[in-house]
């Protein structure tokens, strides 16, 4: 009975969304009043193109948000400087990751806004732009735009390929529907061995592991103008930045920043949310706290009374790890599993991280073990870790320093899955000739 059940979850889930259908617009609406939508862009998320298909060749990278957006900027540029030459067209889900990529996608490359898991208007976004390689990275699977894209015969690969434990789980308690998944994709590659072994039992036949594309990833860029501007308001007060941080985190950096501003006068804590849309209503729970906060959007300096800095801003990243050089990393003192540790490394930080990391669980494993991460048991003894760092500068340029070795070594990633998207691609190409 369980295997029966699981082989008719796709076809179920299929119909729901269908069912669904009529309630979306409402849905849309919603997300867009709370800034998770583009109004402008709506269109897209039903399948209609704001762009017209480019002749020739067209890989299509699907990315779900800004981490995996920005992983793959190399892998792009590897793509195009091919022997296909192909056009790229990227999609996400999320506002942040859409405004990051027409911001530094090369001229090339097109973004829109993935559809929504509906089957017509999935089928409505592939009839229009008639991919010749479908890419989906990482580890969001949209069941309805997989199964449309191998009823159109186009060649589907998984790179960079990420199954957490968690997720492992949850996907055992329905085998048919991830294997029947798994086996519409030609090419898997998993970006370490648990997420290879993880797909394996799941049901994929083959899985190659060519590394992890975010260990390949450029440094992040920032504005240097931007950081002489923020350099001359700080002087030389003692800096630390919470990076990445998820709602409580944002309180218990400022508890931390209450703790330590009588050990080290002058301490000026900037706080960078996941998401900047929560930058306001973050000001002011801190604010209620009796702290002296400044918001970057809302274009205030930092004054000497200053106590919190938020950069509540989209693509600057790069210039607050440039500031500051002893950084806690974000959604690892919940349960959101961490985020990318090379962004921070590879500007010279000294990293401090929570228990959670079931996201790059290898990879901090690999950081700790190097010396180039401090990892807390909780929100209390992150204070101890913070102070020591700010205390300590030869600590500080020893982590630091293994940090930037870490990630400056290169994985090689990159290189071996553009070679094996592009033998994918030689049949493809010449279907994409004849659409074109």
């Amino acid at each position: 009975m369980e295997n029966r059940s699981s082989s008719l979850a796709l076809p179920v889930y299929r119909l729901m969304t269908r069912a669904l259908a009529p309630i979306v617009p409402l849905l849309l609406s919603r997300r867009e009043a709370r800034g998770k939508e583009d109004p402008m862009r709506r269109g897209e998320r039903f399948g209609f193109a704001s762009a017209q298909r480019p002749g020739g060749t067209l890989i299509w990278i699907h990315a779900a948000s800004v981490g995996e957006s920005l992983s793959v900027l190399p892998l792009i540029d590897n793509l195009i400087a091919g022997p296909a030459s192909p056009c790229i067209l990227v999609t996400t889900g999320t506002v942040t990751s859409a405004k990051l990529m027409q911001e530094q996608l090369p001229d090339t490359a097109i973004h829109q806004f993935v559809p929504l898991d509906h089957p017509e208007y999935c089928g409505r976004f592939l009839d229009h732009w008639k991919p010749d390689l479908g890419i989906w990275v990482e580890s969001e699977f949209w069941p309805n735009l997989i199964v449309e894209a191998s009823k159109r015969g186009i060649p589907l690969a998984l790179v960079n390929a990420r199954i957490t434990e968690r997720s492992f789980r949850n996907w055992q308690r329905a085998p048919g529907f991830i294997g029947d998944l798994l086996s519409r994709f030609r090419l898997l590659l998993a970006q370490d061995g648990a997420s290879a072994q993880r797909l394996r039992e799941l049901g994929a036949d083959t899985v190659a592991e060519p590394g992890n594309l975010k260990h390949d990833a450029s440094p992040l860029t920032y504005d240097p103008a931007e950081l002489t501007r923020l350099r001359k308001m700080t002087g030389t007060r003692p800096l630390w930045l919470a990076s990445n941080t998820h709602e409580g985190e944002e309180r218990t950096a400022a508890e931390v920043h209450r703790i330590l501003a009588s050990r080290h006068p002058g301490l000026l804590t900037v706080i960078v949310p996941r998401h900047p849309v929560r930058g306001e209503a973050i000001a002011r729970e801190l604010r209620a706290l009796g702290l002296t906060v400044a918001r970057r959007t809302a274009g205030d300096t930092i004054s000497a009374e200053t106590g919190i800095y938020i950069g509540d801003t989209l693509g600057e990243m790069g210039l607050f790890y440039s500031l500051c050089d002893t950084v806690f990393i974000g959604g690892t003192l919940n349960n959101t599993g961490g985020h990318n540790p090379f962004e921070a490394a590879r500007l010279g930080c000294a990293i401090v991280t929570g228990p959670s990391d079931f996201n790059f669980a290898e990879t901090y494993a690999d950081f700790i073990a190097n010396g180039a991460m401090c990892r807390v048991r909780n929100a209390a003894s992150l204070g101890d870790a913070i102070g020591m760092l700010l205390t300590d500068a030869g600590e500080r340029r020893r982590m630091s320093s293994a940090a930037l070795t870490l990630a400056s070594a290169g994985s090689g990633a990159t290189g071996r899955t553009a070679e094996a998207l592009i033998a994918l691609l030689p049949a493809t190409a010449q279907r994409s000739a004849g659409n074109a």
